[in-house]
């Protein structure tokens, strides 16, 4: 977990905190999505994580991708901003947050796929093979790009 949000929790407890996501929706050659089973809650998601002081969002998404995937980001372009509601979120702990998601659409990269301690699997799915257990939270930009919205979406 992100140093500053450990911080903020000790000092605030399970208050909600808001805080700001960045992910990546990243495509192979073939048009799939690249989608992480994560170990903690068994439901399958794009990859990202939370900005830290100081860090752009672009910076944020491409450390995020290469520690939960170990692919490098060449170029990022801006799928869309996600605010309101739909990003609260209370966890098994009690934390409380509000998440303003920043999410990046990604079609070059190097490296090859590896998983990490956050993630049971990583796997390339056509938009007809995605899986039935997805993340509630990141649902709604893969939902966009399954429906082929209008880029970039602002929600």
């Amino acid at each position: 977990m992100n140093d500053y949000i450990k911080t903020m929790q000790k000092m605030i407890g399970h208050e909600t905190l808001l805080t700001v996501g960045c992910g990546a929706i990243i495509l192979d050659k073939f048009g799939r999505i690249l989608l992480q089973r994560r170990t903690d809650l068994d439901i399958w998601g794009i990859p990202g994580g939370i900005l830290e002081l100081g860090e752009t969002f672009e910076d944020t998404v491409k450390r995020e991708v290469l520690e939960e995937t170990n692919l490098s980001i060449n170029s990022v372009k801006l799928f869309g901003i996600y605010s309101g509601e739909k990003g609260f979120a209370q966890y098994g702990n009690g934390d409380k947050v509000f998440s303003v998601q920043i999410i990046f659409y990604v079609d070059e990269y190097d490296g090859t796929l590896q998983v990490n301690h956050e993630s049971r699997e990583l796997c390339f799915f056509y938009k007809a093979e995605l899986p039935h257990n997805l993340n509630p939270h990141q649902a709604p930009f893969i939902f966009d790009w399954l429906n082929g919205n209008e880029t970039p979406v602002i929600k």
